[in-house]
């Protein structure tokens, strides 16, 4: 197979005979990984183990051509190869031929219907995570770790490092970095930024008096502010000397948070900082706002909160079709919280004419084609979302924690929304590949807001 993958290529058509299932396997691969090969050619009239078909079914659904015939691999490749596939401008009879011998092994019923309905492909979690990486590093962007003596923390940016994901600086104590990566084995990487907080400490307190002068705060209670790494980061980032901050593994979200937006404020046109979360099942990526940040949002609120969901889906190559979730779908409940969900909805859509967007929807009527047809047969969204903005923090944070704990479910976030600049908090119990996934979502925030 080693030697099949430097040949899988756009344009390529695979010719092998069906019961090689690892050069099937590898252009499955390789199709779900975005490369628009030509299809698939099966050969001998061999059928490919029903396991394997299963394994590679999310390629087929996502457009891989698969054709099969009798011949061998060697017949049939040397009778494409001898394929004239030039037809004479004035040969009508021969193209008469040829598309009647197309059409005559056409199932037009099954392409009626594959073109009667429109039809967007669904981002995979595999590309999603590929394409996550590959913008990262392309976005080249400094981010800041307060939390530099974290094991957890160092691993992270040193993978980030090696690989260009980001530009890491580490705020801790040099020795204390270099003892904990050598008590787990973590080879730092050349050009990994470590910066000790209490050599850098002094030179923030004027910036940070001048930038909450219109709160009275003088340098004493700068320098004791200033104590905390993540004030120092979130410092540097006001600043402009990082491009994004990434915290969470040892200190809360408050904490994270909070001089943020002391520091960073809110970025221009927006009331509020909200959040949300990628939800990466196996065959789709959904979007659920608002998590963590806003506890019980007025209409306008939770109007905003789904617009900015809504751009951070676009920023990240989602297709925005946002479901305003409640406990009634349409017209079919009233209430003091539906009301909200339903001029909510209405707000956005005043603001965002262009946006697909519906609510008041139960969760089970915008997920489900057949539950929508029932529930909300006349909506846009119903069936198809994949930004859910639910009603109070109540809700979000409890299905988004049920979803990630009892579905086949991987979840990247929260990421922050509505910051000046990008500051994100990483989930309780983050692990590594939790952490740099956060900061490529950084990165990639402050090249979409640069």
């Amino acid at each position: 197979m080693l030697n099949t993958v430097p040949l899988l290529k756009p344009g390529v058509l695979v010719v092998t005979p069906g019961d090689r299932d690892d050069i099937i396997l590898a252009v499955s691969l390789a199709a779900i990984n975005g490369v628009p090969l030509a299809g698939l050619l099966l050969t001998s009239d061999t059928v490919p183990d029903p396991r394997i078909m299963e394994l590679c079914r999310g390629a087929f659904q996502a457009g891989l051509p698969v054709l099969s015939v009798s011949s061998g691999s060697y017949d049939t490749a040397n009778r494409l190869n001898q394929l004239n596939k030039e037809i004479p401008i004035d040969d009508r009879e021969r193209a008469e031929n040829i598309t009647d011998f197309v059409a005559s092994h056409l199932d037009a019923s099954w392409l009626h219907q594959r073109c009667g309905t429109p039809r967007e492909l669904r981002l995979s979690p595999a590309v999603f995570r590929y394409q996550l990486i590959q913008r990262a590093q392309a976005a080249n962007k400094r981010i800041v770790l307060p939390e530099g003596n974290e094991p957890l923390t160092i691993q992270a940016a040193a993978i980030c490092q090696a690989r260009g994901i980001a530009r890491c600086v580490l705020l801790a104590r040099p020795e204390e970095v270099h003892a904990v990566a050598q008590a787990h084995g973590i080879e730092l990487p050349p050009g990994l930024e470590i910066l000790d907080p209490e050599l850098i400490r002094e030179r923030y307190v004027a910036p940070m008096v001048e930038l909450r002068k219109n709160k009275s705060l003088n340098a004493p209670m700068a320098e004791q502010q200033l104590e905390d790494p993540v004030v120092i980061g979130t410092v540097m980032l006001a600043l402009d000397e990082v491009d994004g901050l990434v915290s969470g593994v040892i200190h809360s979200t408050a904490n994270t948070i909070r001089p943020a937006l002391q520091l960073i404020k809110t970025a221009p046109g927006c009331t509020l900082v909200s959040s949300v979360f990628f939800m990466l099942f196996p065959e789709q990526v959904l979007m659920y706002g608002d998590c963590i940040m806003n506890p019980h949002p007025s209409a306008s609120e939770l109007s905003e909160i789904a617009l900015q969901s809504a751009d951070s889906a676009t920023a990240f190559g989602i297709s925005p079709r946002v479901a305003m979730i409640s406990y009634s779908s349409g017209n079919s409940a009233s209430g003091e919280e539906v009301e909200k969900v339903r001029e909510a909805t209405q707000l956005a859509r005043e603001t965002r004419r262009d946006l697909l967007i519906d609510g008041p929807l139960q969760y089970d009527a915008a997920a489900n084609e057949h539950v929508a047809r029932q529930l909300a047969p006349d909506s846009p969204v119903a069936g198809r979302a994949n930004v859910f903005v639910f009603p109070d923090l109540n809700t979000g944070n409890t299905t988004y924690k049920a979803v990630q704990r009892s579905a086949d479910c991987v979840s990247l976030g929260p990421m922050l929304q509505g910051l000046r600049k990008p500051v994100n908090d990483l989930p309780r119990g983050a692990q590594v590949d939790d952490i740099v996934y956060t900061i490529a979502l950084t990165a990639i925030q402050a090249d979409t807001l640069s």
